[in-house]
């Protein structure tokens, strides 16, 4: 199956390439002898962790090497442990001590963790650096690779410190997706199904028609579902590329009570994907009452969602306690939560909903779960 390549174009920046293929691995190097901001990079850092280095970080500096780059490596613990203001600490210090200099770059060799380390490593190391997005998850491909988020948690909530850094190349190699498990997969399929709803019925319904075989991870379906998302998320962001216009904000879509899933059932509990999916049939829930969210939607989502392998999860939190979590959220102002939700497949709106109105919904939403 030959390699899709998608091109982002984001206003006042650089455009880059997204490759999607097989083996598009065994090229990085000669990928990256192409691109004017690394070409001539005295040397390159792979960052990865220890679930993915041992598989795929000799492939990738094998390549590196082929092409004539010098490249180091950083390897740190797998998790959502590694996005803390500890280990991106222990990165800065390590970039220091291998004498990287403005001209160097970062190669992110991982998941949405990773990439979210490397990248704001990357972007806030001598003021910026060049990063190049290496995603061996299904999460990373379709959403975190592309559009330049990049960030660490703190204690009071996740993401709340990080930058907008667009990556000079994204290499989606999907062969990397033949060693994720079933929790990792499933996470995946989340994020494909957010932007599925959000994007249009040209997506959402060929989704549905395709949701088993995605399930089942044809790679046919694997490899149009990444390229749909990629240019989903890329005409977004190039609308709106520091989430500042209200535009892409729609990414949030299943986010509000999903962060707050995360945070009270404690990080890992849950994968971010079915967080995600559970606030995604909430959120559908609450349009209902406040935008008109069709009931045919809310079922047609909540069957794409169980035919993808994402159950609504069995677990609950007083009602008070997911409140407080979603206000710490950095999507609050000025303690007003605010929801993504569907007025209809590809029609959204964002909305400040009130205490009230919020805390009968999760009684709702509670009762469901006894």
């Amino acid at each position: 199956m030959p390699a899709t390549k998608i091109v982002v174009n984001i206003p006042d920046e650089a455009s880059y390439a997204v490759r999607v293929g097989v083996d598009v691995l065994d090229g990085l190097g000669a990928a990256l002898r192409q691109l004017p901001a690394v070409a001539a990079a005295p040397r390159l850092l792979v960052i990865s962790d220890d679930n993915v280095a041992p598989l795929y970080l000799d492939a990738a500096k094998a390549s590196l090497s082929q092409a004539g780059f010098r490249a180091a490596d950083i390897v740190v613990p797998a998790g959502e442990g590694s996005k803390s203001l500890a280990v991106i600490g222990e990165v800065w210090e390590a970039m220091a001590g291998l004498g990287l200099t403005r001209d160097c770059a970062v190669v992110a060799l991982g998941g949405g963790v990773v990439g979210d380390l490397a990248g704001f490593a990357a972007s806030t190391y001598m003021r910026g650096i060049p990063v190049v997005q290496v995603p061996t998850t299904l999460l990373a491909m379709v959403d975190s690779s592309v559009g330049g988020k990049t960030g660490v948690n703190l204690e009071a909530g996740k993401n709340l410190v990080g930058t907008f850094k667009q990556p000079a190349y994204v290499c989606a190699s999907t062969a990397t997706l033949a060693t994720l498990s079933e929790r990792e997969w499933c996470c995946g399929c989340a994020e494909v199904a957010k932007s599925a709803v959000i994007d249009s019925d040209d997506f959402f319904f060929w989704l549905l028609d395709n949701a088993a075989a995605l399930a089942a991870r044809d790679e046919a379906v694997t490899a149009e579902a990444i390229a749909r998302c990629v240019v989903f998320k890329a005409r977004v962001v190039s609308e709106d590329k520091t989430e500042s216009r209200g535009v892409r904000e729609c990414l949030n879509y299943g986010h509000t009570l999903g962060h707050a899933v995360e945070a009270l059932s404690g990080y890992g509990t849950y994968s971010h994907g079915a967080a995600v999916a559970e606030g995604m049939r909430f959120a559908a829930r609450l349009g209902t009452a406040l935008a008109g969210t069709p009931e045919e939607l809310v079922s047609a989502q909540d069957e794409l969602l169980d035919a993808l392998g994402l159950e609504p999860l069995a677990w609950s939190a007083a009602p008070e306690e997911m409140l407080d979590a979603m206000k710490r959220d950095k999507k609050a102002r000025a303690g007003v939560v605010r929801f993504v939700v569907p007025v209809d497949v590809g029609r959204w709106e964002l909305v400040d909903v009130d205490d009230a109105v919020i805390l009968e919904h999760l009684r709702a939403w509670e009762a469901t779960k006894a």
